[in-house]
């Protein structure tokens, strides 16, 4: 089985969009706030929205199962309060949840929170549990900076994330570290400020001993790491200042990555500097880069075609970074495809 760890729903129809920007609207005019249910997205608009892009793309590149989370981009928990926020977090949570309820084989949901500047993270529980215990999700996205750029909250190992820690290991889920749209014009949102962010969480754990309060907790660091396996050894070097354990002792029994790398060398050097135990397979496909690469002619988010193509890993290796990775990082993914006896 082929599982990517990392998709989100950038097909959604365009009635979404179009009550967000009532919901932005109507915070500086209350005339124009919508009521939830003015939102009205039929199960054939989510079937054409998913049969014509996510999933043609999945059977044409030969992928079996997404983890599917809402489009990480349309987060945007810098706008308006903690109520806009919880608003618009349940309404894309639970189309993920439909989406993964009309295609079981293929989807299963991962939670966006109801993030807010300078508002207690424990405010996101209740959309949490709501995803892991009604709709069957197996993680959550976490982003490190809900500012959109302007980096003004604690660091993540500081204990002002311990109370969605603690709900990580009772429930057995990890999460992806993942920003959203950049507000700040220095930080491009795709090219710049995801890739900070990645980085960035990286660096936050390896200074820290978060682990050792949290032995049991789990994170994937998308796109590749952003440029953490690219400076393995500046980090590894840094920890070895810091008095820091190795880091394979520090971090990598807690530390993933996934594979949204879009191009050969790249997966090349992320499969040759990280151990292979720590790499999970993800496309991000439809995402921040969808075009095609006129040195390959295929398209740059088409990564199993890098594994496949990689010379530093065997078939056991492969099996790993294609699906038993992911089983082991999300356990309730893998309990979910045992009740389907897979």
């Amino acid at each position: 089985m082929i599982i990517d760890c990392h998709g989100h729903y950038t097909t959604a129809p365009k009635a979404l969009e179009a009550w967000r920007n009532r919901q932005i609207a109507g915070l500086t005019d209350p005339a124009q706030q919508p009521k939830v249910a003015e939102l009205d997205i039929s199960d054939d608009e989510l079937r054409e929205s998913i049969a014509a892009n996510q999933l043609k793309k999945m059977q044409e590149r030969g992928s079996d199962l997404t983890i599917f989370s809402p489009r990480a981009s349309f987060m945007a928990h810098h706008v308006g309060n903690f109520e806009t926020s919880a608003t618009w977090a349940a309404i894309c949570n639970e189309l993920c949840y439909r989406v993964s309820q009309l295609f079981p084989d293929n989807f299963i949901g991962a939670a966006m929170l109801p993030q807010s500047p300078g508002v207690d993270p424990k405010t996101c529980i209740p959309e949490l549990e709501r995803c892991v215990k009604e709709y069957g999700f197996v993680g959550i996205n976490l982003n490190p900076d809900p500012s959109g750029g302007h980096w003004t909250s604690p660091p993540l190992s500081d204990r002002h994330w311990y109370p969605i820690y603690e709900k990580m290991v009772e429930f057995d889920i990890p999460a992806m570290v993942h920003v959203s749209t950049s507000c700040n014009a220095c930080f491009h949102t795709t090219g710049a400020h995801y890739l900070n962010a990645d980085t960035t969480a990286f660096m936050q754990f390896l200074t820290s001993d978060l682990f050792k309060d949290f032995p049991e907790l789990k994170f994937v660091i998308p796109h590749g790491g952003g440029a953490v396996p690219y400076h393995w050894g500046r980090f590894r070097g840094l920890a070895q200042e810091l008095k820091k354990p190795l880091l394979k002792e520090h971090l990598l029994n807690n530390i993933f990555f996934d594979t949204c790398v879009y191009h050969q060398p790249g997966i090349d050097l992320l499969t040759k500097v990280i151990p292979v135990d720590n790499i999970l397979f993800a496309s991000e496909m439809i995402g921040a880069v969808r075009g095609i690469d006129p040195e390959t002619d295929f398209y740059y988010d088409d990564t199993r075609r890098y594994i496949d193509a990689s010379a530093n890993l065997s078939p056991e290796d492969r099996h790993k970074v294609y699906e038993g990775n992911a089983r082991r990082v999300y356990p309730r993914l893998d309990a979910a495809l045992k009740r389907k006896g897979l």
